[in-house]
């Protein structure tokens, strides 16, 4: 059995990937941790671009780049807590909005659950543009436990 963990480097996902790695240690099972990288439109700054198409290229690979490193990290912080514990685990990023992608992940890989974290990076605007976590309990087909 391999439980499914959304992590984004916020609190609340860190609460979730330690919820997770206990039960996967108590029970003997394995984990795979996720992230999401959507590719946005950013101003990073720097020199005036040459033209529209300088401009469009630059700044989606420097926002990708930049959200790349971010989910790296985040992903690399928790193999490192699971391992520690002894649990088995598999990393991957996905790229794409976490509301397709994640429960993209419930579908074709075989797990029994999916944690995540009651608010993410993304919570201050949560009125605004709507929550991951309730979106991932609509979509997915297993299971999901929102840890606070």
């Amino acid at each position: 059995m391999t439980f499914l963990v959304a992590v984004d480097g916020s609190e609340a996902s860190d609460n979730a990937l330690a919820h997770a790695t206990d039960l996967a240690g108590r029970l003997g099972e394995s984990l795979l941790v996720v992230t999401a990288v959507e590719p946005a439109v950013v101003d990073v700054g720097g020199d005036e671009p040459d033209g529209f198409d300088d401009a469009a290229g630059r700044l989606v690979a420097e926002a990708v780049e930049d959200a790349e490193v971010d989910a790296e990290r985040a992903l690399e912080s928790a193999r490192e807590y699971a391992t520690e514990a002894g649990v088995e685990v598999e990393t991957e990023l996905l790229y794409g909005p976490p509301l397709q992608v994640i429960p993209n992940v419930t579908e074709r890989a075989d797990v029994e659950g999916l944690f995540v974290g009651h608010r993410g990076l993304t919570g201050k605007y949560e009125g605004l543009v709507g929550s991951v976590a309730k979106g991932l309990v609509e979509r997915s087909r297993v299971p999901v436990t929102v840890v606070r």
